[in-house]
């Protein structure tokens, strides 16, 4: 706001009050459009892989200790051909191609197991592998965990990706938070136990974290009737068919391996309190830019500027 100012104090300086008002019309159109288009709150999530900041763990890292060593109750979803339905490719390492995985089906789900459990650790615990090609066509899903294999909690996850996607569409890492399938192939996204560590089902005793021996992996139907934690609309390529869906390639454990250096790992940074006042830009009222530009470049005269 003060870069505006002063901007459109120097560009009226020395002119005429007839001639200012004009210009000063075209000013306020001008901050009326920035600050539309420039949302409040906003945050950057890690990157895409090998970029600087990101969070992805490669499929070769030493701090894997183990994989998913078997599967459960695997739920096809729709637009899904035969030979993507083989989940024993989803047991053992990852593979880092396109084709040792096991799709979901749009809105399929898959519940991997675990022996030995995986642990709470210190830093993040298990990372789930997804096959997309490159950085932008990605397919997303929830992610969940049990330490019985009926009840499971879900990791917190925000998807700020703003319109719908094509099928061949591209999403932007940097607005995607808490989601499986954010990297792309040879790649996981890495999850950490400690964050579902207050919620109500671990608290109250149905979930040990000590402890996991499933992960559910829940495909997300990307046409917008999907929701994040902060019920914004959750977007992916849509529509795919064929190999519809999540497709997965391996789960890691690590037990607690520290994320890479450098990496950008944060919540969401929240909306300003709101003001009291009519509509108007954070809770102000809507001529509150008027008044001190007006007071900025008007009243500059008591102090000997024209």
């Amino acid at each position: 706001m003060d870069i505006l100012l002063t901007l459109g104090s120097t560009i009226l300086y020395g002119l005429s009050t007839a001639m200012k008002f004009p210009l000063l019309k075209m000013f306020f159109t001008f901050v009326f459009f920035f600050f539309l288009s420039t949302p409040a709150g906003a945050v950057s999530y890690s990157p895409a892989a090998e970029q600087e900041g990101s969070t992805a763990i490669h499929m070769d890292d030493p701090a894997f200790i183990s994989w998913a060593s078997g599967y459960d109750n695997y739920e096809i979803g729709t637009d899904l051909d035969e030979v993507w339905q083989t989940p024993e490719y989803a047991i053992g390492n990852a593979s880092g191609t396109s084709y040792d995985i096991v799709s979901l089906g749009r809105g399929g789900c898959i519940t991997m197991t675990f022996d030995p459990p995986i642990e709470n650790g210190s830093g993040w615990d298990f990372a789930v592998f997804e096959n997309s090609f490159n950085d932008y066509n990605l397919e997303l899903a929830f992610v969940e965990v049990s330490s019985n294999g009926f009840d499971f909690v879900r990791f917190d996850n925000i998807s700020l990706t703003p319109d719908p996607v094509s099928g061949y569409g591209s999403l932007d890492t940097t607005l995607i938070n808490g989601l499986a399938g954010k990297y792309r192939q040879g790649y996981g996204t890495p999850f950490d136990l400690a964050d579902v560590s207050e919620k109500t089902e671990v608290l109250t005793g149905f979930v040990d974290i000590s402890q996991i021996t499933y992960v559910r992996i829940v495909d997300i139907i990307g046409d917008g009737s999907f929701f994040d934690s902060e019920s914004n609309v959750i977007y992916d390529p849509y529509p795919t068919v064929s190999s519809a869906g999540f497709d997965l390639d391996a789960i890691g454990v690590s037990n607690g391996a520290p994320y890479p250096d450098g990496s950008i790992i944060e919540e969401p940074s929240p909306l300003p309190p709101e003001q009291d006042g009519e509509a108007g830009f954070g809770g102000q009222s809507g001529c509150f830019i008027f008044t001190i530009f007006y007071n900025t470049v008007f009243h500059q005269g008591r102090n000997g500027v024209k």
